[in-house]
Order: C-alpha cells, then sequence, then structure tokens
C-alpha cells in the first residue's frame, strides 16, 4: 500500500510540475520577435530660395518634415508669409469662400502667392475681392491644379481648377508662371499636395500665351478658316447672238 501511495503522490506531484511550467512555455512562445525600427524617408528638398522659408517656420516652431505629413491646407497656415493667401481660401476674406475641404480631397499642385505678392495688387483690388466671393473663388482655384508634380517636372500648359490653363516654364530653381510670377520656393511637401510660393498673384482675366493650342482653339481655327474662303461664282452666260 505504501508503494502504491508513494507513486500516486509522486504521479500528482510531476503533474502539479507540468501544470505550472506549461503557462510559462506559452508565454514564452507568445512574445513577438524583435523589428527592426522603420527609416522614416525625410521628404525631398524644395528647390529656389528657400532658406528664409526654412527661417520662418524655425521661428514659428515647425519645419518642413512636418508640413510633410499636413494636409495642404494646413500645411499653407503654418507658413505665415502665406497668411493671406491662406485667408482667401479658407474663409477668412470672406466667409462664403473656403476651398481648403476641395483642396484636401487632392492632390494638387499650389501655386501661393505670398504677402508681398498681395502688396503689389493695385490699390483697392483686394478689398474689391473680399467683396466678390464668386471673383475671390475663381482667383483661389485658378492657383491650383490636380497633380502631385515637383520641381523637375512640374511645368507645361496646365488647366487649372477655375477651368482657364496656366503656363508653366522652366525648372527646379528657375520657373515661372504665366511668364510674370516667379517661383521663389517650390515643391514644398504637404501630405497630398505640392506647394510653390509665387511673387505675383495670378489673374485669371489676363490668361497666358498658349504653349502649345489647344483642340478647341484649332478646331475654331479651321471653322474661321473655312468660313472665310470665297463662296464659288457661277459661270457667266455666253452672249446672245444677234
Amino acid at each position: 500500500m505504501k508503494s502504491r501511495s508513494s507513486k500516486v503522490v509522486g504521479l500528482s506531484a510531476a503533474i502539479a510540475a507540468l501544470a505550472i511550467s506549461l503557462p510559462l512555455a506559452v508565454t514564452a512562445q507568445a512574445d513577438p520577435p524583435p523589428t527592426e525600427p522603420v527609416a522614416v524617408k525625410p521628404p525631398p528638398d524644395p528647390q529656389g530660395d528657400c532658406d528664409p522659408l526654412r527661417k520662418e517656420l524655425s521661428t514659428a516652431g515647425t519645419s518642413l518634415a512636418q508640413l510633410d505629413v499636413l494636409p495642404v491646407g494646413q500645411a499653407l497656415a503654418k507658413i505665415p508669409s502665406l497668411s493671406t493667401f491662406t485667408s482667401a481660401i479658407s474663409g477668412g476674406l470672406n466667409p462664403e469662400v473656403n476651398i481648403v475641404p476641395v483642396l484636401e480631397n487632392g492632390p494638387y499642385v499650389v501655386f501661393a502667392p505670398n504677402n508681398a505678392a498681395f502688396e503689389k495688387l493695385e490699390p483697392g483690388q483686394l478689398d474689391a475681392l473680399k467683396a466678390d466671393p464668386a471673383a475671390l473663388t475663381s482667383l483661389d482655384y485658378y492657383h491650383v491644379f490636380l497633380g502631385l508634380l515637383g520641381p523637375a517636372e512640374v511645368k507645361g500648359q496646365r488647366p487649372t481648377q477655375q477651368g482657364a490653363e496656366i503656363k508653366v516654364t522652366g525648372k527646379d530653381g528657375d520657373i515661372k508662371v504665366n511668364d510674370t510670377a516667379k517661383v521663389i520656393c517650390g515643391g514644398i511637401q504637404a501630405s497630398n499636395a505640392r506647394i510653390y510660393i509665387i511673387d505675383t498673384v495670378l489673374d485669371p482675366g489676363t490668361p497666358p500665351e498658349a504653349i502649345t493650342p489647344t483642340a478647341t482653339s484649332t478646331t475654331a481655327t479651321t471653322s474661321a478658316t473655312a468660313t472665310t474662303e470665297p463662296a464659288p461664282q457661277p459661270a457667266a452666260e455666253a452672249p446672245a447672238e444677234g
């Protein structure tokens, strides 16, 4: 009897020891393997005279890397020298004109006039825009087109969200828009846009000469040529014999 009891006690002790060790084994197997940290790729450097931008961002407590993860409306609002343009697109100049929700459904290229560009407008022109929501909306959308293009590939004849086309020439640090506005610093990356700071407000009322004729203008020219050709004249009748 003692031998049998000893065997039972020994078996119970073995089962208890196994029960204690099992959770430890399961826990050890459930621990995830160590992973390597994911490297965050920095945004591409914008082109042009961008040192003043970096300085004003630093003074405001932000950086180009922080703009990279923000939607375009928030990114624009972080740049102090674009405060007038930001007001123009966000309801600040006129509560009826807020296109930020549209822009944040990008991707978009945004040509953003700086505050000095708005100061070059004719006296009273900015006040007139504030009072005319249709004109202000047209102006805002004329500075935006669909795409996500950097300074090396932004050039071309681009249809804006306003409907008219703009002309972008040059590349990298030497880009002009409509032959009048110079890009000061361009290709600033937001999460859904590329921002180009320009020194002149673009005027939708004075479109540039097209780089290449559009299909519409070609058709119109062909039609005009066809209508200006002289109509055939009937042959003269032979004089009657006397």
